[in-house]
């Protein structure tokens, strides 16, 4: 399996920071108050995934490897 793509849509992002909470090694609040990925390797996949559907303004997007 390869590895996923975390793409943060800043146009949507309000800076709640639950996806920081799920997965603080693989998200991080910029200096906007805006999410940005700093590791996408950071946490398991069902843990980034739960961190995207947890994000009340749906601006995480996880894209999966092609097979």
């Amino acid at each position: 399996m390869g590895e996923v793509r975390v793409v943060v849509d800043r146009s949507k992002c309000t800076g709640e920071g639950i996806c920081v909470g799920i997965a603080p090694a693989v998200f991080e609040l910029d200096d906007e108050g805006i999410a940005v990925v700093v590791d996408p390797e950071g946490a398991e996949r069902e843990t980034i995934v739960e961190a995207a559907e947890s994000c009340p303004s749906a601006a995480i997007t996880v894209v999966e490897p092609s097979t």
